[in-house]
């Protein structure tokens, strides 16, 4: 029961800090992820150990480079290739059984687009449709908030095959299906208050944001598993470390951006 208590009040803290982020204004939104995305940083260098702090100098010039000086598209997506490309890499990674070594290169890179791009995508996604979209990235939050927290209902409730035991023992298939249920209903709702996305394309979105974030949460979990770790920190009471909180926003992000720039081609 304790413990209950202690991850709500954490939780209810860490909901109350975006909510205030995202609407007071837009660079309080900025100045939050990129805080964030160093604490992932932090977390990800620690667990597989990298040496040196260069890779929190490049989060910071590539942060300050796509936030603020530049809106060239062709650089914007020359970056999403990249981190996308590193996220698919990982993917690989992740359903692969032999042990893999990366060197402190990889490890640089896997840090700097992986979780810094998908950190800086995140941060870009309410600016792709309007000034400041507010409710558009609320509904992304909504969705991943959705999806993790009926995922843990229905599979503590129901679940009995396990998803990935290798990785995760205690996620279930059953337990996703029900998080992907979940959050297709929130996806209806959303799509009445924020109108710039119709339903069939915030249908599309709450699948996408589900796939790709639970991925991300596997991912993660086989990090912490090959350093022998439970959570990625312990700045969060009950919940672990920030990079535990936002490991599906993060992976899910650039592929977040890429399907909102698909809706506004074919729009």
């Amino acid at each position: 029961m304790r413990e209950v208590l202690r991850r709500s009040i954490t939780g209810v803290i860490y909901v109350v800090l975006l909510l205030g982020a995202v609407f007071l204004s837009s660079d309080a939104f900025d100045f939050l992820f990129m805080t964030f995305g160093l604490g992932c940083l932090y977390e990800y260098k620690r667990i597989v150990r990298l040496k040196g702090y260069y890779v929190f100098v490049a989060y910071l010039a590539l942060w300050w480079v796509f936030i603020y000086l530049t809106q060239n598209s062709a650089a914007i997506n020359l970056l999403m290739f990249f981190t996308i490309t590193v996220d698919l890499a990982l993917l690989v990674f992740l359903f692969t059984n032999a042990p893999r070594n990366f060197t402190p290169v990889q490890k640089f890179l896997i840090g700097l687009l992986y979780i810094g791009g998908g950190c800086i995508f995140l941060t870009m996604i309410p600016y792709k449709i309007d000034e400041f979209a507010q409710f558009l990235i609320m509904g992304i939050f909504i969705l991943i908030w959705v999806n993790d927290t009926f995922a843990y209902l229905v599979g503590r409730t129901v679940g009995k095959t396990k998803l990935f035991p290798a990785v995760s023992p205690k996620k279930t298939i059953e337990g996703s299906v029900g998080g992907l249920i979940f959050a297709l209903a929130a996806a209806y709702f959303l799509s009445w208050y924020e109108t710039r996305l119709s339903l069939i394309e915030w249908m599309a979105m709450a699948c996408l944001i589900v796939v790709a974030g639970s991925l991300g949460d596997l991912l993660e979990s086989k990090f912490k598993r090959m350093a022998g770790v439970k959570d990625s920190g312990a700045i969060l009471p009950g919940h672990g470390g920030i990079w535990d909180r936002l490991d599906s926003l993060v992976f899910a992000a650039p592929f977040a951006y890429l399907i909102l720039n698909i809706f506004t081609y074919v729009s």
